[in-house]
């Protein structure tokens, strides 16, 4: 699910859901129209609405539930959360939580600290393209002066 969220703005909330085709080898279940619109209540409301009428938060939505609608199970995000608003990221992270449930792998590419760590199994701190710092959730606290440091968070 990149930055971008490649939703086709001419086309509804529903047209844009059946677009993705079932991956050849997904190992996944591909999740149904009712299934997605269950996890996510704001495309259902909106669901004869054109793509670009749809909120940033509703795009990123709509991007997710593609993705999910595909029987991929491993989701790459990338800067899932910039530009929303704070009720629409708690939603997404909800969502996420939801999915490690399920037994989704997910790779989250996220400058958003704050939401990001909470969800980590494993966190790791990029610097210019290098991987400064790594370690598991467990360690979080003790890595707090570190992370400091380096983000300033």
């Amino acid at each position: 699910c990149h930055e971008e969220r490649g939703i086709f703005a001419s086309l509804s909330t529903e047209e844009n859901l059946r677009l993705p085709p079932r991956l050849a080898r997904g190992r996944g279940p591909a999740m149904g129209e009712a299934e997605l619109y269950a996890m996510f209540p704001n495309l259902a409301e909106r669901r004869a609405s054109p793509g670009m009428r749809l909120s940033g938060g509703e795009q990123q939505m709509l991007a997710v539930a593609r993705i999910l609608r595909t029987g991929a199970d491993v989701l790459l995000l990338d800067e899932i959360s910039e530009g929303l608003a704070p009720v629409i990221v708690q939603a997404l992270a909800r969502t996420i939580i939801a999915l490690k449930r399920q037994g989704f792998t997910i790779l989250m590419v996220e400058q958003n600290f704050r939401f990001a760590a909470p969800l980590a199994d494993k966190l790791y701190v990029m610097e210019h393209g290098t991987i400064v710092e790594s370690f598991g959730a467990a360690q979080l606290q003790e890595k707090l002066p570190v992370l400091q440091e380096l983000l300033g968070v």
